[in-house]
């Protein structure tokens, strides 16, 4: 079976047991933690760098751990309308000696900021720190808003997911894409892209100094390539294709909306990490998150608009000389190796295709009909009218289906339909044993989101 495959047989399986316990206490005993690297990842030449990831994959939601062995040195830039963020006022007192253990970007919105906590517990039940004045453990980070339009229900990163992956930390390795934090991260929506996004890294060595960088893409704003184009993208069908940023940028307002065509020629957050290990003075390591922070506008456009949280930290271990790389081409590099990463988070959508003509048999058509539970504030109500498929949201709007409003779909094979949309949100549907259907999944695949049957109405 694929990794999608696994990973959606866990959410379906684990569905009954989630819903039940968010019905009865709003409990997450029943989810499985995940820490295993799915996909691509970036190995890089640090051993005393280690990273972990969890996943509730049946959000699907997750966090992400960069962990210094040897402790580091940390400031933080927050330049968004929307921050979510725990322990960085700690990090402004100008204390420039390695005294932080950890740092944590996780998925949840403002519940994911448990998960920061929850390292420096997990470090002291592990041993690795005590009750001390001078050894308590430290941690700071960052969250993600991967709820509302993102996926359905309300899972998040908690306590016991944090531990986990606290747990199973790996030296020099980083998972790209879906994975941790960026596990249902999304970007470019003031454009009305909406892309799945996730999480990218780079790494880069010169005369003995390393400069890493870890960042997690959930931003208004579109990612961009080096010669100015969009990197993922749902283009409008006015667009005739997916246009360069700069027509986009030149003539918004205008071009936000889905009418607006080109001449001829949510809330929402980017989380980010350079860590160095140059030794660098409070001031210099003040002027690295700036500079790079401010690079990152190249990289994603707009950048840290109303509706994004955008936070870096930047960080050094504290062990090459200074005289081994001056501040300002280290500053410089690093802006280059963060718009690397900004690239690296992007996994692999797949394509659109127009949808095949396949005939469904009305019989089967209506024993689709009925209600479906995605999550507390989302149900979809199905009906079947002289041989087509209609679907509308009752509760919340979702993706393509707006609250009370009858969306056509269209088969594309026995058990799975499509909308004809911009952005093609398809609906399959499960049977049991007996023929039965029991649920149905909007967009299956890697980000799936997974809905039981509800009694008729």
């Amino acid at each position: 079976m694929t990794v999608r495959g696994v990973r959606l047989a866990a959410a379906a399986a684990a569905f009954l047991v989630v819903h039940s316990a968010e019905g009865a206490r709003g409990a997450q005993d029943g989810l499985v933690a995940d820490t295993g690297f799915h996909g691509p990842t970036l190995t890089f030449d640090w051993q005393d760098i280690k990273v972990g990831v969890g996943a509730y994959q049946e959000g699907p939601t997750g966090l992400t751990i960069i962990r210094f062995m040897l402790g580091a040195a940390v400031v933080v830039d927050s330049r968004g309308g929307a921050p979510a963020t725990v322990n960085t006022d700690a990090l402004r007192l100008g204390y420039a000696t390695p005294r932080m253990d950890a740092i944590v970007f996780s998925g949840g919105a403002v519940y994911g900021e448990e998960a920061v906590t929850a390292v420096m517990t997990g470090l002291k039940d592990e041993g690795v720190r005590s009750g001390a004045r001078d050894d308590r453990a430290r941690a700071t980070g960052a969250v993600i808003n991967d709820l509302d339009g993102r996926r359905l229900n309300e899972i998040y990163p908690d306590k016991r997911l944090a531990q986990a992956a606290l747990e199973a930390l790996r030296p020099g390795v980083f998972p790209l894409g879906a994975e941790g934090a960026g596990r249902m991260a999304m970007q470019g929506s003031f454009f009305g892209c909406r892309a799945h996004s996730g999480q990218g890294a780079a790494f880069r060595e010169i005369n003995g100094v390393k400069i890493a960088a870890f960042v997690v893409v959930n931003a208004f704003g579109s990612i961009v390539d080096r010669q100015g184009d969009l990197v993922s993208c749902h283009p409008a069908p006015s667009w005739g294709g997916t246009p360069k940023i700069t027509e986009l940028m030149v003539n918004a307002p205008a071009s936000r909306d889905p009418d607006w065509r080109p001449s001829d020629t949510d809330r929402n957050t980017t989380v980010s990490l350079i860590v160095t290990n140059r030794k660098l003075s409070y001031a210099e390591l003040e002027r690295l998150a700036i500079q790079v922070h401010t690079s990152m506008a190249r990289a994603i456009q707009p950048f840290s608009t109303f509706a994004d949280g955008d936070t870096l930290f930047a960080a050094t271990t504290d062990q090459a000389p200074a005289s081994a790389m001056s501040a300002i081409d280290l500053d410089t590099m690093a802006g280059e190796i963060m718009w690397d990463a900004i690239l690296a988070s992007v996994p692999q959508e797949p394509a659109f295709a127009a949808a095949p003509q396949v005939t469904v048999s009305e019989e089967q058509l209506r024993a689709y009909a009925g209600f479906y539970d995605f999550g507390p504030h989302a149900r979809l109500k199905v009906d079947e009218d002289n041989g087509a498929l209609s679907v509308t949201a009752m509760r919340g709007n979702v993706f393509e289906f707006p609250i009370g409003k009858p969306v056509p779909v269209s088969p594309i094979s026995e058990a799975e339909f499509a909308v004809n949309g911009r952005y093609q949100t398809r609906l399959s549907f499960t049977l049991g044993r007996d023929g039965r259907v029991t649920g149905a999944t909007l967009n299956p695949g890697l980000w799936a989101q997974v809905g039981q049957r509800a009694p008729d109405e």
